[in-house]
């Protein structure tokens, strides 16, 4: 935990509270079908589940705003739902758990996203998708874009959630990030690859290690080709740094004339890496909303994610809990 102090990430974790940030992604329902599994189907080699209940989550873009509150964050979301029963529940989630959706468009011609998980003995069986990722209409792009700059005013940081849906395109991140950049806000942005080129100017992106690899055509499969990767996506774009996630590994912090940093993941049982991506990007965004550095922000970001793959299901953390993890760590390296 050399990255930052006990009393140093209480002090950020205590500025995470009422702090504004605007979330602009892909909108999309995680449901997830609990059962057990004890024969095989006589119809087809596939297994019987007998279903024990059903719950459902924000997921995408809105797992990060559901992140962001959880953190104590005054959270805006901006995206698209479907005029049907899944875009009727995604709202009411966000209701629940205090997000402000009022910058969410409705578009009646296009279905809302959902992911359906079935679940039995604590492992995931199969994932059924109902989706169009097709381009949206002129129209609903352009009352994105319009509600999202509108939103952006009262921000103290903006988070650009691109699961690669149809809410992100050239339009909408060519107004914002600038309009962002004159604001002087942090800019969070968890990419696709096919719209790598348009994240600019942003303070930090967070790819995966496939996403860096893919994105600079760079292999990584050594700490060489790691380093490769993440100055190369520096070199491409106007960003101030590039976190890249590396699971098991942990992940490994990239800024222009630094040296690179890596944080190793916190050896624990993981029972579910759903959406741990979402909460490494709420809680970096906040840490660097209350004037973390990148570095104190990464390591935050670090112990929330072994927190959250650490249960079953899309998952969200508080910071009593990050709190608790370092007050566990600081004992067992004692």
């Amino acid at each position: 935990m050399s990255e930052l102090t006990r009393s140093r990430a209480a002090e950020i974790l205590a500025s995470f509270a009422g702090k504004p940030v605007l979330v602009v992604g892909d909108l999309m329902l995680d449901r997830f079908v609990w059962g057990d599994v004890s024969r095989i189907s006589p119809e087809a080699p596939v297994p019987v589940v007998h279903v024990r209940r059903e719950t459902a989550a924000l997921g995408g873009a809105g797992n990060v705003a559901a992140n962001l509150a959880a953190l104590g964050a005054s959270v805006s979301i901006a995206g698209i739902l479907g005029g049907d029963d899944t875009g009727k529940r995604i709202a009411a989630l966000f209701r629940e758990c205090g997000v402000d959706a009022s910058g969410v468009v409705t578009d009646a011609g296009r279905p809302s996203i959902s992911k359906t998980r079935i679940v039995a003995h604590s492992q995931q069986v199969v994932r059924v998708d109902r989706e169009d990722d097709g381009a949206v209409s002129a129209a609903t792009a352009e009352a994105l874009r319009t509600g999202a700059r509108a939103k952006l005013g009262g921000a103290a940081a903006l988070v650009i959630s691109d699961y690669d849906k149809g809410a992100i395109g050239p339009a909408l991140l060519g107004g914002l990030l600038a309009d962002a950049r004159r604001a002087g806000i942090p800019v969070v942005v968890d990419p696709k690859i096919s719209h790598f080129s348009l994240y600019q100017p942003a303070t930090i992106l967070t790819p995966n290690q496939s996403e860096a690899s893919r994105a600079t055509g760079i292999a990584i499969r050594s700490d060489d080709g790691l380093e490769r990767a993440g100055r190369a996506i520096l070199d491409m774009l106007d960003t101030q740094a590039v976190l890249i996630t590396r699971g098991e590994k942990g992940m490994s912090l990239f800024e222009r004339d630094r040296p690179t940093r890596s944080i190793a993941a916190e050896a624990r049982e993981v029972f579910d890496v759903t959406g741990a991506g979402d909460t490494v990007v709420a809680c970096l965004t906040l840490a660097l909303a209350a004037g973390a550095q990148a570095i104190e922000a990464a390591a935050l970001a670090n112990i929330a994610a072994g927190r959250a793959v650490s249960r079953l299901g899309t998952a969200t953390v508080t910071p009593q809990e990050i709190q608790d993890e370092l007050v566990r760590r600081s004992g067992s390296h004692s």
